[in-house]
């Protein structure tokens, strides 16, 4: 099945029998406003107005655990409270789920690396968020049937510091960060900027178009081909600032058939630790 779907195919399945389960994600990342400015508030931009029968799961406190230097801004969930979360959703295994968010993608891509790392068949990313469909909305919260989906982790999908150092050096490993970050001119978050020595700098939002939509699958192979993705399994993996918008590097590598790693802990994890090494510039080493 594939990793995406559009707007259109989505009405469509909508008005079927068995339409698909639909989880609102909206979230941003926080680098510390200006003071006075409101924090980003995903339930309140849910209820006031969401595809009609979507629930909303809040991606820091379902989709990730807690917060520390040793596990990074957003480690991985508790599976049984992962578990709870998804089943109060409304997600079963043996139905669809569609995740979208506000548009920029990488907290739906986030729902759906979990997921798909946890077993579920069969999820899809809404191509675009909220901003493409052109349907209505409802506004309010939804209470779904409760769902029977556990959470079982997956054999492969996932690295942790010492398996994405090793494929920086004899794989392919992405920093999904943009390139200013990579290189280490600026870094608004970690303690220090840089790169995972040997990593290639491939930021996220060169994988899709103006609208925030995915470039066509045929364009992100030729990417990541010239960036050095042979298709050979196991021999990509990404990484990011906390494992948010890595997700969404793995997701467009998925629309262009490439199955990659994820790094969850990432940069935030890897810098933490002052015995790691960290590399500057433009060049991976």
């Amino acid at each position: 099945m594939n990793a995406i779907i559009t707007a259109s195919e989505l009405a469509s399945e909508l008005t079927g029998e068995t339409p698909p389960v639909l989880l609102d994600i909206r979230w941003q990342l926080s680098t510390g406003k200006a003071a006075g400015e409101p924090a980003f508030d995903g339930r309140a931009e849910y209820v006031a107005g969401h595809l009609p029968g979507a629930v909303f799961v809040d991606l820091d406190a379902e989709l990730a655990g807690h917060a520390g230097p040793d596990h990074g801004r957003h480690p991985l969930p508790d599976l049984a409270e992962l578990g709870a979360a998804l089943r109060a959703a409304g997600v079963r295994a043996d139905r669809d789920v569609v995740v979208y968010d506000g548009g920029q993608g990488w907290a739906a891509a986030r729902a759906w690396w979990l997921l798909r790392w946890t077993g579920h068949p069969s999820v899809r990313v809404l191509d675009g968020g909220l901003a493409a469909w052109q349907g209505p909305l409802e506004t309010g919260t939804v209470t779904p049937e409760p769902g029977t989906f556990t959470p079982a982790p997956g054999a492969t999908g996932l690295l942790d510091a010492d398996g994405a150092a090793a494929l920086a050096r004899s794989g392919l490993l992405l920093d999904a960060r943009a390139t200013e970050r990579y290189r280490g001119d600026v870094e608004p978050i970690d303690r220090v900027g840089g790169h995972i020595p040997g990593a290639v700098s491939a930021p996220t939002t060169q994988n899709v178009g103006p609208e925030g939509r995915f470039r066509p699958a045929g364009e992100l192979a030729a990417r990541f081909k010239a960036l050095g993705a042979t298709g050979e399994p196991g021999q990509v993996g990404v990484y990011c600032g906390s494992g948010v918008s890595g997700a969404h590097e793995v997701l467009a590598l998925a629309v262009a058939g490439i199955d990659a790693q994820l790094y969850v802990g990432s940069w935030s994890q890897w810098s933490a630790d002052e015995s790691r090494p960290v590399a500057t510039g433009p060049d991976p080493q």
